[in-house]
């Protein structure tokens, strides 16, 4: 009787704290708004907007692995910054397996040292990649969405937890969903974040098992397109650990629907793009979406969805602080 009731205890003790938790987090998220930096640095935004244009105009392989930062940093303790920082024994996010492909850190460099110049101590790091991802969306004719600022930085970054949180590319429908929604995003935000996998590469070694060795016995992934595998085996042999893809071939530098296309025809690069055929609901988003129109929500959906990705674990008031240096704690 007396293990019966230290359960039940336990139980409720476990739900009152996560009821806490998500209170404490959704209280922060709350505590953002758009615009504001108007006076404290009434020129952020358009310092990052300049910057981020200039880089993308450039170089606009840029923007995928910009908006993935942001994805990534979000998906481990927060959109806090944490994926941005360095530690001398290399035990920090960004040397997990996951982060070593991101790029554009110098890029995240330039913004803040800007912002620095023009408002010393004001602007987060972990606002900064807020702010980026949705200029280099914009800057590949993508969509544009207001976003909410007043973050502030971690100062903690763990490569085990990196290792933890991140989504794979090999991930099947039910792991994504449980992953997704243990950040309170649902089935729709999984299935419309993905679709940023229309810009962009992948690399031969995440879909080497979908080509050659699938369920271990030489065998290439059934869910995806035979002649479609055949290119990608020309393309990347059994050892290649090198070769980039594109993620959406003849389009992978402009934001667009064509994901959805893919998707659709079983030519979706990675094992989780091809999961989204697997939830009715999913499927039902990558259908609808198959071809571009007027009518079409995907932009629209975008947006909503990275506003609400921006607002996990988010840190305000006086919780963290404001980096001078985006790589190192204050």
């Amino acid at each position: 009787m007396a293990s019966l009731k230290m359960t039940i205890s336990c139980f409720f003790f476990l739900q009152i704290l996560l009821f806490s938790l998500s209170s404490f987090a959704q209280t922060n998220a709350q505590e953002l708004e758009v615009g504001f930096y108007d006076n404290t640095c009434p020129k952020a935004e358009l310092i990052v907007k300049q910057t981020v244009f200039n880089t993308i105009k450039k170089t606009p392989t840029l923007g995928a692995p910009l908006l993935r930062m942001f994805f990534h940093d979000c998906f481990v303790r927060g959109c806090e910054g944490s994926v941005l920082l360095e530690l001398k024994n290399k035990q920090d996010e960004k040397n997990a397996i996951p982060n070593l492909t991101l790029r554009g850190f110098d890029i995240i460099d330039n913004v803040k040292a800007a912002l620095e110049k023009e408002c010393p101590g004001i602007v987060s790091c972990s606002d900064v990649l807020a702010l980026v991802s949705r200029d280099a969306m914009v800057a590949l004719n993508g969509p544009s969405w207001e976003v909410e600022t007043g973050r502030r930085d971690g100062v903690v970054t763990n490569i085990n937890e990196a290792r933890a949180n991140l989504p794979s590319p090999f991930d099947n429908i039910t792991s994504l969903i449980t992953q997704f929604q243990a950040k309170g995003l649902d089935k729709k935000d999984l299935v419309v974040l993905s679709g940023g996998h229309t810009i962009g590469n992948g690399h031969c070694p995440q879909i080497t098992n979908r080509l050659y060795n699938f369920t271990g016995k030489g065998d290439s992934d059934p869910n995806l397109d035979t002649e479609y595998a055949v290119k990608l085996r020309k393309k990347c042999k059994p050892t290649d650990t090198t070769t980039a893809l594109e993620m959406d071939p003849g389009s992978f530098k402009t934001f667009d629907e064509s994901y959805f296309n893919l998707v659709s025809q079983r030519r979706g690069l990675f094992q989780s793009d091809a999961a989204l055929l697997d939830d009715q609901e999913t499927k039902s988003y990558v259908l609808k979406h198959m071809n571009s129109d007027e009518y079409s929500t995907f932009f629209k959906d975008f947006g909503v969805s990275m506003v609400k990705m921006g607002r996990i674990g988010v840190l305000t008031g006086r919780v963290g602080e404001v980096r001078k240096n985006c790589r190192m704690v204050n």
